[in-house]
């Protein structure tokens, strides 16, 4: 593909490169030859910039100009990335059902749809057209799944969940299972903990992506609701009755305890936990391994735990670096003048 398409692809400004030369794929900065494009979005990388061997790199408007091919774009990491999709064609599937899977005679398929070998679909589901169902996922009874979903192995729809159109589940997502709930009988001798049914469905708006191993749980009551264009990262648990707003984004290992409430384009990083019964509004950036036990006005960034404003933090660690010099600065100056030896002989 030559460069000029590609600029013209990505609605980029070629400069300081042959608008003719055959591009043949896309790679990191620093493993990136000739024919090949890259990009820049983070300034650590901005030196790796000079001394690539890619025939192009994305970068943005401002970049200071270097000898290599540049693609100027205002949003570099999104031009990459959609750069990578000008060359990569993922599998395609043929719309059939293999004769291993199983559906209930109830099932509503739509049309073009591809399951795959031991898929297992249960009474009274619904599935929009062009699906792609592909080996041992299942979906259990009175599931209502929309257009264009793409379900990969082992995962799994509970009963009665709600999923829009262009929903995509990753391997070993799980939407509905029991929220964790019980009660504590303590009339009884074993201090019993006594389930709570789990009632409510799970209900993923269009565009929602749910990635490996993570879970959506079901509510007791009511539902649990991802709303739209919402993106689920791995090993992420979403506790029964939560809401998550549209565009948010929900890193790694995030655990959102029972009933929280996240607003509208969130970004919960990697590891950050939050306390059941919390809002997080619009906005709300939230850094890694931060914990929340209370609610965070819209538009705040904040790191820690329990977590507080970020540039707070940020000194507030710099300052715990330098603890024990400054105990040791306080101690000698709330100490007393040194004591004299009392044997020693006085001068006449």
């Amino acid at each position: 593909m030559k460069l000029s398409a590609i600029a013209s692809a990505l609605e980029a400004t070629l400069e300081n490169a042959d608008p003719d030369a055959e591009i043949t794929g896309v790679a990191g900065i620093e493993e990136a030859v000739a024919g090949q494009i890259t990009f820049v979005a983070n300034p650590k990388y901005a030196s790796a910039a000079k001394t690539t061997s890619a025939s192009a790199v994305i970068v943005s408007d401002s970049f200071p100009a270097i000898p290599t091919g540049m693609l100027r774009s205002k949003n570099p990491y999104l031009a990459f990335a959609r750069a990578i999709n000008l060359f990569y064609k993922p599998p395609t599937y043929e719309a059939a059902v293999h004769p291993t899977a199983v559906i209930a005679p109830t099932a509503k398929i739509g049309a073009n749809a591809h399951i795959a070998a031991y898929v297992v679909i249960d009474e009274n589901v619904e599935i929009g057209d062009d699906a792609v169902i592909l080996s041992h996922v299942v979906i259990y009874r009175g599931a209502k799944i929309g257009n264009r979903f793409f379900a990969h192995a082992h995962s799994i729809v509970r009963e009665d969940c709600r999923l829009g159109d262009d929903v995509i589940l990753q391997n070993g997502a799980i939407i509905g299972s029991d929220g964790f709930g019980f009660a504590r009988d303590g009339q009884r001798w074993d201090h019993h903990w006594e389930k709570i049914t789990q009632s409510g469905p799970a209900v993923l708006e269009d565009g929602v992506e749910v990635q490996a191993n993570s879970c959506i749980d079901r509510a007791s009551v009511g539902e649990t609701r991802i709303a739209r264009g919402v993106k689920v990262d791995n090993l992420v648990q979403v506790g029964h009755g939560s809401s998550v707003g549209e565009g948010t984004l929900l890193c790694a290992q995030v655990g959102l305890a029972g009933s929280t409430v996240v607003g509208k384009n969130v970004i919960l990083a990697g590891q950050v936990g939050v306390a059941g019964h919390c809002n997080i509004g619009d906005g709300v950036v939230v850094t890694a391994q931060s914990g929340t036990h209370g609610d965070i006005p819209a538009g705040s960034m904040v790191s820690g735990s329990p977590a507080f404003d970020h540039k707070q933090w940020l000194r507030a660690v710099g300052i715990f670096n330098k603890l024990p010099e400054l105990a040791k600065a306080i101690r000698s100056l709330t100490a007393g003048p040194p004591e004299r030896d009392k044997s020693a002989k006085k001068e006449p």
